[in-house]
């Protein structure tokens, strides 16, 4: 169940990636980009870019199974980009999607990586693609990362929902490594309203991980903003560290964070 509609993850697409440009602005874009290891700064951009064009095509064709993606996976040509060509370049690319996805609607059917098989799909992981490669490239170049509340809270529940998708197991064996008895773990946001229900709670205690918005008492606690909850799942920032109080079992956290390969 996703707390923004269709056309608002669409608008986050083109907004997201209006963001990002502008911290790209007379930005050396050799800069390394420590969250993704090996990359620099415009190798990051390349790589969002073209995944947004492969999303768009995969939408526009309503195609029925995966289409080439290594344009995007390999990077080892864009060494040395140019702010003032990569800047127009990302724009017209997320348009392109956003534009794509709103004249399909969010019922269209079409192949997507995980069970959903519609265009909604790659409409809300696209805003979250975007969103933490905006993270990223802002941890590297120096620049301020905020998101939006609403946003950041739709984007935790949808890293939450595909995170414990069932084929993980089969994809990833070593996440069943996870599931045992007493091993439940508590993310609170610490600023925000309490009807904003930010909070979540992961069962590991049964054959799959479970989620639920909950407050309840479990083996580990993690209290923190919620964008640095947000950041914390994705590994773009350490679980101990300024602003972030971890209570209880700090090992199941980390055997957590380590596990999860939804990234």
């Amino acid at each position: 169940m996703t707390l923004l509609s269709h056309d608002r993850h669409c608008s986050e697409i083109v907004t997201q990636t209006r963001l990002l440009t502008s911290h790209i602005e007379s930005a050396d874009l050799t800069t390394p980009v420590p969250s993704c290891p090996g990359w620099n700064a415009g190798q990051l951009l390349r790589h969002l870019g073209g995944g947004q064009r492969w999303a768009e095509t995969l939408v526009r064709t309503r195609a029925t199974g995966p289409i080439p993606d290594h344009h995007f996976r390999d990077l080892s040509e864009y060494t040395h980009e140019d702010p003032a060509v990569l800047g127009p370049w990302l724009t017209e690319g997320a348009a392109g999607l956003a534009d794509a996805l709103r004249e399909a609607g969010p019922e269209a059917e079409l192949w997507t990586p995980v069970p959903d098989r519609t265009a909604r799909f790659y409409a809300r992981r696209f805003a979250y693609e975007t969103a933490l490669h905006r993270a990223d490239a802002a941890l590297a170049l120096g620049a301020e990362f905020t998101l939006d509340e609403e946003v950041a809270l739709d984007a935790l529940d949808e890293w939450m929902e595909l995170g414990s998708l069932p084929f993980h197991f089969d994809v990833h064996p070593w996440m069943r490594e996870l599931l045992g008895p007493g091993r439940t773990l508590h993310l609170h946001a610490t600023d925000t309203a309490p009807e904003s229900r930010a909070e979540w709670v992961v069962d590991l205690t049964g054959e799959a991980i479970v989620w639920r918005r909950a407050h309840e008492k479990a083996a580990v606690a993690v209290r923190a903003p919620l964008t640095d909850l947000l950041l914390l799942v994705y590994k773009r920032r350490p679980a101990r560290g300024e602003g972030i109080e971890v209570l209880g079992d700090g090992e199941l956290l980390d055997f957590w964070l380590e596990r999860v390969s939804f990234a």
